[in-house]
């Protein structure tokens, strides 16, 4: 009976102690945070960009992030891994959503904990005052002081938009999360807010209103000052395929996309309606040597300058897009370099603009690149009977695409973000966004002219030679 009372015991002081570590951990949720790489890319953005979008998903990952950036900045405690913006001293930010509900439920205990367990949020419950509630609505947070790792108290208050932009007005601050899309007005004064003290402001979003303003800010209107970054059900770990699969078959189609992948719901503007995405993945697999290849690139300096390269499958007609290279502001020579690995032997297809001659070199852009060793074919990408219509070109695109003619390396992710929003506005091309659909209009174009890499030569039979016949 004794061993009986023995064990019983053992296995309660097992459980308290399990539970102790369980609290323990949920009151530093912050030192656990390992964020997915889109998450990364996010944050990285802070460094530069002073107004950011993060488009995501319902149930992803996106409001977790928007707590996770808020609390660091609040704190000062900044991981190693940290690549974003560093605040050196204690802040004043403003956490928002749609109502005051929501705001509650959404940002405020992701941050402070559910009421009644404050400290049990992102925010560390040695660095968190005593909140202090708003009226009207149970259990909201007005404001609520937050130590700082640099001294002093940083202050955070909870808001939403419902009451409009006039109960946004007056305060200075340094940083403004909006959970949820804000109207513009909105958004507008919390970015105002933010003028004298060059701080900075983030939307983490699921898009389910459509292209509106706001998102066309962001996805259509280049600024240095600005970015976006776009997760997807496929980025995240904490669902396994068949989960993906039953969360996606639970949605409306209409609303598919937005919900799951952070696509805008654009309906008839999408320029690849119809098309399923989960249709064009395939895994990447060595290519078989006898298949032709060719790159397409779009030259850019303020838009991102893109390459891709295709393989071709001839018995099936079907083509495989197999890698993509994209990157802003760099000169010819460093994305030669980057490009020179796919192989000297690779044909390029290029567009009408790299006939320009650079006011550097007084070179065209198109002869640079073959200068720097690309393998740059004769002629600016046209379609075989000659012409350069777009969209002769996307109706190509379109039907391989519908006609399981046309697969993509599932892992190029930038390609398939292009591709979620690439649409129309008043019947014409929004042409935002698509410097790697462009390189892969161009390769298609000149695909008639894609090669075989070549076999390397087998070295020559080795004479018979005697060490002191000389």
């Amino acid at each position: 009976m004794r061993g009986a009372g023995t064990i019983a015991e053992f296995d309660a002081a097992s459980v308290d102690a399990a539970l102790a570590v369980v609290r323990a951990a949920e009151r530093e949720r912050l030192a656990l945070y390992r964020p997915y790489p889109r998450q990364i890319v996010f944050h990285a953005g802070g460094a530069a960009q002073r107004e950011r979008l993060f488009i995501a998903g319902n149930q992803l990952g996106k409001t977790l992030a928007g707590a996770a950036e808020m609390a660091i900045h609040l704190t000062g405690r900044y991981p190693d891994w940290w690549p974003g913006r560093r605040f050196a001293r204690a802040v004043v930010a403003w956490a928002a959503g749609i109502t005051a509900e929501s705001t509650r439920d959404n940002p405020q205990r992701l941050l402070l904990g559910r009421p009644g367990a404050w400290g049990e949020g992102m925010i560390p419950a040695a660095a968190l005052g005593t909140p202090s509630l708003a009226r009207g609505v149970a259990d909201l947070v007005d404001t609520v002081r937050v130590a700082h790792a640099g001294g002093g108290f940083s202050t955070l208050a909870f808001r939403s938009y419902e009451k409009g932009r006039t109960k946004w007005q007056g305060e200075t601050l340094d940083l403004v999360w909006f959970d949820e899309e804000p109207p513009e007005d909105v958004y507008a004064e919390g970015l105002t807010r933010t003028n004298a003290t060059g701080g900075m402001v983030y939307v983490t979003a699921t898009p389910l209103l459509g292209m509106t303003a706001l998102m066309r800010r962001f996805l259509e209107e280049r600024s240095e000052d600005r970015g976006h970054v776009q997760m997807t059900i496929d980025d995240v770990a904490h669902y396994g395929a068949a989960d993906r699969a039953r969360i996606v078959a639970a949605y409306a189609p209409h609303e598919r996309d937005a919900r799951t992948r952070g696509v805008p719901m654009l309906g008839s503007g999408l320029v690849f309606a119809g098309v399923n995405e989960d249709e064009l993945r395939v895994p990447p697999f060595a290519v078989p040597p006898h298949w032709p290849q060719i790159a397409g690139i779009d030259f850019g300096w303020d838009h991102p300058t893109a390459a891709i390269r295709l393989a071709w499958d001839r018995e099936a007609d079907r083509i495989y897009l197999i890698d993509a290279y994209r990157r802003r502001e760099a000169v010819p020579a460093l994305h030669a370099a980057a490009l020179i690995h796919w192989g000297r032997w690779l044909p390029w297809a290029w567009p009408q603009d790299g006939l320009q001659h650079s006011k550097d070199t007084g070179e065209p852009l198109a002869a640079q690149y073959r200068i720097l060793g690309l393998a740059m074919l004769g002629e600016h990408a046209a379609a075989p009977e000659g012409g350069v219509s777009l969209e002769a070109s996307l109706l190509d695109l379109h039907g391989r695409m519908t006609s399981d003619r046309f697969k993509v390396f599932a892992n190029l992710a930038d390609w398939f973000g292009e591709f979620r929003l690439y649409h129309r506005r008043d019947g014409r091309i929004v042409a935002e966004n698509d410097d790697l659909l462009s390189a892969t209009r161009y390769a298609l174009m000149m695909l008639r002219h894609a090669r075989v890499k070549p076999t390397p030569a087998a070295p020559p039979p080795r004479e018979s030679y005697h060490p002191f016949a000389w």
